[in-house]
């Protein structure tokens, strides 16, 4: 029997606009250690990396346009689990699935294709959004940014995850919206079709993908060629 296709996919920005809700748990935990809170577009170009990453290059940005250099590795763990304690609570207050998702998902199923997620949002976070947005039974198989001991953009997040599915590397490929999802798809020598409007400080020329879409709408086409 031959081994089925596989589609692996990014989560935040890519099949969610997760964005909304990321700001309020990021302004919840930065007003309460008296940091400046940040728009919607500031969130977009620092989610991707975990919550943790976010919090750091945050704060970071804030010291050097304040000029004002604050210590901020010694609390930053402590932030970073009030911010994930906050976000479990309010996962799903405004994020929304991305255009055409559900039609494209419910095509992938009635093909055979098997599908997974590769995020670096957190495991039981992934699982819980994915489940009350009510899209979490198309997936073998999620893989958040502590599944593994090392997340993308190693490229081991997507290949393993691709094995435990029992996939094969030579039939997959990867749906992303940032250079994190690029550089483990290309070091994984996987195709990558790149979500317009990501979570990054990237424009779409300056990350290597092989397709480009707006969205999902009419997604499937690209991926005919594939199977």
């Amino acid at each position: 029997m031959s081994q089925k296709f596989t589609v692996l996919f990014d989560l935040d920005g890519t099949l969610v606009n997760t964005a909304p809700d990321l700001m309020h748990a990021h302004n919840y935990v930065m007003k309460k250690y008296g940091f400046d809170e940040r728009e919607l577009s500031d969130i977009k170009k620092l989610a991707g990396r975990g919550s943790k990453v976010m919090l750091t290059r945050s704060m970071h940005e804030i010291a050097e346009l304040s000029g004002k250099i604050k210590k901020t590795d010694d609390v930053v763990e402590k932030m970073t689990k009030e911010f994930v304690d906050y976000y479990s609570k309010n996962i799903l207050k405004e994020s929304t699935l991305k255009e055409g998702v559900l039609n494209f998902l419910a095509w992938c199923k009635k093909n055979s294709i098997s599908l997974g997620v590769c995020t670096n949002k957190q495991e039981h976070l992934s699982i819980d959004l994915l489940k009350k947005i009510k899209i979490y039974h198309f997936f073998d198989y999620v893989a958040g940014g502590n599944t593994f001991e090392y997340n993308k953009p190693d490229p081991r997040h997507l290949t393993n995850t691709i094995e435990i599915i029992g996939g094969n590397i030579k039939k997959s490929l990867m749906i992303g919206d940032s250079e994190t999802d690029s550089n483990a798809s290309k070091a994984a020598d996987i195709p990558f079709i790149l979500i317009e409007d990501g979570y990054t400080e990237k424009k779409t020329n300056e990350i290597y993908h092989n397709h480009l879409s707006k969205d999902f709408i009419g997604l499937e086409k690209i991926v005919k060629k594939y199977l």
